[in-house]
Formats: C-alpha cells, structure tokens, sequence
C-alpha cells in the first residue's frame, strides 16, 4: 500500500492532496473500528441487533475497517515524510541542517506514539473496555487531520510529473530497441530538451552519468529521431531524455543497497517471534510485578526515544565539528553502523539462550536477561531506519521523493517475508528424522541458540555485502 499511495502521490494528486485522502480514510476506517466495539453495548441497550446477527456484523465492520486503515496508512506514510522533508529549503544552510533532522524527529515521535499506545491506551482498554481504547486513537487522528488540512495556506507545494514508473518503462523500453546502436562517446550528443521547452518547464536538469551505460541508449538520437526537436517529437517509448535516464539510473543504484537493508528487518520481526517465545520459557517476575513476555519490546522502543535526542543534540554537532558534513556522517556510514547491530543483537540473543538451557528445567533466568538484546535492535533502528529514510528521500529524483520514500517502508515488509522464509527453512530443515528441530513448542528440547549464531552470520555476510554496494554507490549529491 505505501507503494501505492506514493505511486499516486508523484503522479497524479501530490503528496498533500493524498494525505488529505488517505488521511480522511483512516479516519472513517477507525471510526469503523470503533463502531464495531459499540455494537455489543448497542444490543445491550435494546437496539434493533439480535445476538445471533451481531457478531457477523460486528466482524464486517470492524473488517471494513481495519481494511480502510491499512489504505489510510499505505497513502499518508510515505507522503507525509516526504512532505514534511519538502518544507525545507536545501538552498538555505540553517534549514538545510534542520532538514537532516527532521528525519530523526519523525522516527521519535512515532516511536513515542507507539509506547503510549502499548502503555496507556492498552491500559485504558483494559480497565474500560474497547469501546473507550478505540475512540481515542478516533480522536486523536481527527484532530491530526484538522491541523493538516488548517495549515495548508503555509506549506510548500511539489509540482507532480506524471507517473514515475511509466518514465522508468518508458527508458527500459527505448534501450531495449536501441540495443543494437552503440552509445556516442561524447554524452552532449545524447537527446536533451533545452530549458525553455514546456516539457522541461519546472523539472531540474540531472547531469549524465558514465555508469550503467545500457540505459544511455535510450538517450541515442538515431538517424531515424534527427527531427526529434522538431513540432512532433519522437514517442518517448523511442527516445527519452538524459534527465529520465538519470532517474531510472538512480532507482537502479539504489536496489542493492534496498536489497541488504531487507536483512535488518528480518532480524527486527525476531522481536514479535523468537525473541517473545525466548521470553515465554524464562521467569516474567521482576521483584514483584510479572511483566509479560511482549512488553520487552518495551525496551527497544525506549532506546530509540532516548538515543534520538542524544544523536540529534551531542553526537552530530560533535561529528560535524570533526567532519565538516552537515549531518555528521553520511547516511551509508550511518546505515553501515546501524546494520552492525543485528548480528550483536543475535549474538546477545545466542548467549543468553545458551545460558538459559543450561540453567533449565530446574531453574528459570529472569527475562531481563533479554533487555540488551531488544536495546541492541532499537539502537539500529536509530542508525538504519533513520539513514535509510533520509538516504532514499535525498538521493532520489525530484519527481520520484514519495516512491523512493516508500521505498523505507515496502523494505520493513520484504524483512518480515525474509524473517517468515528463514524460519520455515530452518523448521523444515531440522525436523527430519523425527527430531525436535531447533525452534520446538518447548524450546528446552531445541536449539533456538544455533538459529540465532545462524542469523549472527548472516548478518556478517549481509554488512560485508551492503560495504561493498556502498563502496561502488556513486551519490546523485552529497549526503
């Protein structure tokens, strides 16, 4: 959905009319969600539902709406962070610097919208019911809708170009037909329109490139194009201009950076999988509260809240000092840094499953044990996360932010898929034989251990992959 919703963005209704739209249909999907809470209390009260009808009713509507919210989401994500990036001039230096922050603020105050839902609305639907939990995510969104739509005469607007992935096919289409001429050797022979033609009106130029040479020959003025300047120009399925090559270009450096991004959140989703059942065979009591298994991805939360602010107002001023970066470092070291963290994270995660196997049956550990493990994964989230999302926005085309955006997103997907794959894989691979496996129903009988050194050196691999990638990644400009 966020691919979607920042497909239409760049193409057709911008980022602010889609957040709009988005935003009114999350808003109507929560209100459903919340309608479906009420219907029991509506039966109570002698309204004209029957016991045997509501639940069906209640699961269409609280469906409904849970369908509605993820299109809701899909379309506001990707736009609202490439907005927000847009309000700030790269031409002025002070708000140049303040734009490498806005990334790190988002990411904070999401992050802080995610505790007090695990905290304070969990506890509200807890004590008071559903009903109540509900209505307030109802009206806090409203309200975050209103203050969108009454600041818009402030805001900085994009121009949309039409759709980004029919430019991308258009230039994959004109190289595939010129495959057979050779590309000039001189890059000022390849087809660009002048700046006072209303194609070109609005858009900024990018320079050529010497790399991926294939795509130049979309760019190739054949014998047959010689009047391509002409009134009627060439189909642009024919012929397109060095700028749109550019863009594909671009998208196509960044792949295998995405590609190794992917095993991040495939270490991530052990937070909500392995990490939860690790914690289900160890001793929940602390002093005298039992805290559950799935609140110690409090901890991750946590870091990020406390090192964001600490990254943001000590280490980049002192790194900009040193460096000379406006941001401190570049996003790819960031990043690098950040993807250093899961194969800790699963190394931490193997000592203390090590640990606790020798310690069981007789003995339980306290799953406190666990807190640097979530406080490892939560450090790279300030690191990857943050980098990834400024990296993707800054490096990408001017007509192609939203997409590159939701790149950041479609990427926390692809490492579930990734996480649901390797589990599948190591389940079927050593439950042969009639043995436990390494991840049984009880983990005391498996090895849960050797699956988390496995990831340990995986991720070794993926850093040595994503290093290489980044050593051969030529910046559009300076991050």
């Amino acid at each position: 959905m966020p691919l979607a919703g920042a497909v239409i963005a760049d193409s057709y209704w911008g980022r602010y009319r889609t957040m709009v739209v988005s935003c009114s249909v999350g808003v109507a999907g929560m209100i459903m969600t919340a309608l479906s809470a009420y219907l029991p209390l509506f039966v109570k009260n002698g309204a004209s539902f029957t016991s045997s009808n509501m639940v069906s009713v209640q699961e269409f509507v609280m469906f409904l709406g849970l369908y509605m919210i993820a299109v809701g989401l899909g379309g506001l994500r990707p736009c609202l962070m490439s907005f927000g990036a847009d309000q700030f001039d790269d031409g002025d230096p002070l708000e140049r610097v303040h734009k490498g922050s806005f990334f790190n603020w988002y990411v904070f105050n999401t992050n802080c919208a995610s505790l007090i839902s695990r905290t304070a609305i969990v506890w509200l639907q807890d004590h008071y019911g559903w009903a109540l939990g509900l209505t307030i995510p109802v009206a806090v969104l409203a309200v975050g809708l209103f203050c969108l739509v009454a600041a818009s005469r402030t805001y900085r607007f994009q121009p949309t170009r039409g759709s980004p992935l029919t430019r991308v096919c258009q230039v994959v289409v004109a190289a595939v037909r010129n495959s057979g001429i050779n590309a000039p050797g001189d890059s000022s022979l390849l087809y660009e329109l002048p700046e006072y033609d209303s194609d070109m009106k609005g858009v900024q130029r990018m320079d050529h490139t010497t790399d991926l040479r294939f795509f130049d020959k979309a760019a190739i003025v054949a014998v047959s194009d010689k009047d391509a300047a002409a009134p009627a120009p060439c189909s642009p399925w024919r012929l397109c201009v060095v700028t749109q090559v550019e863009e594909l270009k671009i998208l196509v450096r960044m792949l295998p950076l995405w590609a190794t991004i992917v095993f991040f959140y495939a270490v991530s989703a052990q937070v909500s999988s392995t990490f939860l059942e690790q914690g289900m065979s160890m001793d929940a009591t602390v002093g005298t509260v039992h805290v559950p298994p799935a609140s110690m991805s409090t901890f991750e939360v946590l870091t990020v809240i406390v090192l964001v602010p600490l990254y943001d107002w000590a280490f980049v001023p002192v790194a900009r000092h040193l460096t000379g970066r406006g941001k401190g470092v570049s996003d790819l070291r960031r990043i690098g840094a950040g993807l250093t963290m899961p194969v800790l994270a699963m190394a931490a995660a193997a000592i203390v499953e090590t640990v606790r196997l020798r310690a069981a049956p007789g003995k339980k550990i306290s799953e406190l044990w666990q807190a640097p493990q979530y406080a490892l994964v939560g450090v790279g989230g300030v690191l990857t996360t943050i980098g990834q999302f400024d990296f993707f926005y800054s490096q990408a085309p001017p007509a192609m932010k939203t997409v590159c955006t939701a790149l950041g997103f479609l990427v926390v997907a692809a490492g579930d898929y990734l996480s649901s794959f390797l589990l599948t894989v190591v389940q079927w691979a050593t439950t042969t034989s009639g043995r436990p496996g390494w991840i049984p129903d009880d983990l005391n009988e498996g090895h849960l251990d050797r699956f988390f050194w496995m990831m340990a050196a995986l991720g070794c691999l993926n850093l040595m992959a994503f290093v290489s990638c980044a050593a051969r990644y030529k910046y559009r400009k300076p991050c």
